[in-house]
């Protein structure tokens, strides 16, 4: 299997890909989860999340936002104790104030249509021949990020928005080489 140059050996890296990244994701909480590790993970590695992910769901209550955006300094302070998630202030008070915009937007209308009517509700379906050819952020995450923040959310900015957008599918970036990429081009 030629999978997609970044993967490299690493098992973890490489259930992922071959499991995960890229399959459209379209519950609302599970949307809300990835685009809070995408946040973390600015300024860091893919693989630091992915090894630290189950400690995150376990310090985050499972990632439901309906409990988080009740949250306080108690829980910050908590959770930079942590040392088995990503210590760092401003994306922990993010994530409150993230869970609070995704219950405003889920109420209204649910965070996982809000997002998917950007792309009419299927993944766009790229055909990259090479890594080098994918963008770290297009016109369409750019806007993207401007409606999160005017949302209230937070650590959300176009390259952020543009690899939570590759991760839960709604654009296909396997390389087209990939065997991924034709299995997530398929319809349905």
């Amino acid at each position: 299997m030629k999978r997609c140059g970044w993967v490299g050996e690493d098992p973890i890296y490489i259930a992922y890909h071959d499991t995960e990244w890229g399959v459209p994701e379209y519950d609302s909480r599970a949307l809300w989860e990835k685009l809070i590790l995408d946040g973390f993970q600015a300024g860091l590695s893919w693989i630091t999340i992915l090894k630290k992910r189950d400690n995150f769901r376990r310090a985050f209550a499972g990632f439901d936002p309906n409990a988080i955006a009740g949250w306080g300094e108690p829980e910050i302070e908590r959770l930079l104790a942590d040392p088995g998630i990503i210590r760092h202030r401003g994306k922990i008070a993010a994530t409150i104030g993230n869970a609070q915009a995704w219950q405003r937007i889920e109420a209204a209308q649910g965070f996982d249509r809000f997002l998917w009517d950007y792309v009419g509700g299927a993944p766009l379906q790229n055909r990259w021949a090479t890594l080098a050819e994918v963008p770290a952020f297009t016109p369409l995450s750019e806007q993207i990020s401007k409606d999160l923040k005017k949302a209230g959310f937070r650590f959300c900015g176009p390259t952020i928005v543009y690899a939570f957008m590759q991760a839960v599918g709604m654009v296909n970036d396997h390389v087209v080489t990939c065997p991924r990429h034709a299995d997530l081009a398929q319809p349905g």
